[in-house]
């Protein structure tokens, strides 16, 4: 596949080592720092266009990869509607629900395929547990929860635009959290009700929550907690914990950490796979894993050969947000 990358930033670096790995090529980008965008081009290679309307009509663009802030999204919908050019956003798939619906009906609508940068759903500890919760290896769901307890310098949110609402969308939850919002979406369903209360700029100087907790009760009757923080030095390690009948599955970072499930002896064409050496961007935002990012940079470009939905889609970025924008509107109203 050919590749047209918008944003040039920390996240665009890893984009492109996984791009290389998997033998995609980077064509074209374009960032508002030209500087930045031309050093990019000159390291992985493509023209730097002066422009993101130039990328989504550049002849040689299969798909746009858009590496910005949330707050910038539509925007190259929009032209890549009209070029017929399938496109993939960065997490969160916006900083709000309106603008994310209206991304995924112009996508449709244009017949292009619309992606949502979600990588540890293609982490081997989330796909092994999600195939094991559908077997029903952990009986019924009783608890699904998510502690994100990570910590982030001050030089970190030096820029204005960081933590605000307008660019950003929020704090903790929209931009470190989201990642296990959707995993928890993917493995434990809907959530039916939540109660929920923030702290507004605990430790950093930002507009929007570095502290948020809540409680939910899901649609099939599992209850959960989400506690999402930046403010948590020198930060640990996320955890996703499942709960059910038969037994427990702990997620730390990229890794199945626990497996504590009886009678699951009988599963040895599929066993769990228990591994401690974890990978996490609890203090380091870089610190992750490239593999995740290159299945689903496979998964995507599958999906636009094959005419189906990636595995996450922009309908799957829209519930992820939704959740988010519930979580903040019962902490507003706390």
């Amino acid at each position: 596949m050919k590749v047209g990358i918008i944003g040039t930033g920390a996240i665009s670096h890893k984009h492109a080592l996984a791009y290389k790995n998997i033998g995609f090529e980077i064509v074209a980008c374009t960032d508002i720092n030209p500087a930045n965008g031309e050093a990019f081009a000159a390291k992985y290679g493509g023209v730097f266009l002066a422009t993101y309307e130039e990328l989504c009509r550049y002849p040689a663009v299969e798909y746009v990869d858009v590496c910005t802030f949330p707050d910038f999204r539509m925007q190259p919908i929009r032209i890549c509607a009209e070029t017929g050019k399938h496109v993939q956003v960065q997490k969160p798939i916006s900083t709000n629900l309106a603008t994310a619906r209206e991304m995924v009906e112009t996508a449709r609508a244009a017949g292009i395929t619309l992606g949502v940068v979600s990588q540890h759903r293609f982490d081997d500890s989330t796909m092994f547990l999600k195939r094991a919760i559908d077997a029903g290896r952990l009986g019924k769901l009783i608890q699904a929860d998510a502690y994100v307890k990570w910590f982030r310098s001050a030089e970190y949110y030096g820029r204005p635009i960081k933590g605000s609402w307008a660019v950003e969308g929020g704090g903790a939850l929209i931009n470190q959290a989201i990642h296990q919002i959707d995993v928890l979406r993917w493995l434990a369903g809907p959530v039916k009700s939540l109660s929920a209360m923030w702290q507004l700029g605990a430790l950093h100087k930002i507009e929007s929550e570095d502290v948020v907790n809540a409680l939910m009760r899901y649609e099939n009757g599992a209850t959960g907690i989400i506690q999402a923080s930046t403010a948590m030095w020198p930060g640990y390690s996320e955890r996703v914990e499942i709960h059910g009948t038969k037994g427990t599955a702990i997620l730390t970072g990229d890794k199945l950490t626990h497996w504590d499930v009886r009678d699951d002896e009988g599963n040895e064409s599929d066993p769990a796979p228990v591994d401690a050496s974890v990978s996490s961007g609890a203090s380091d935002p870089m610190a992750i894993s490239l593999e995740p990012f290159e299945r689903q940079f496979l998964d995507f470009a599958d999906a636009i050969r094959n005419k189906r939905k990636p595995l996450v889609a922009g309908e799957e970025g829209c519930d992820a947000l939704e959740l988010v924008e519930r979580i903040y509107a019962a902490c507003r109203a706390e």
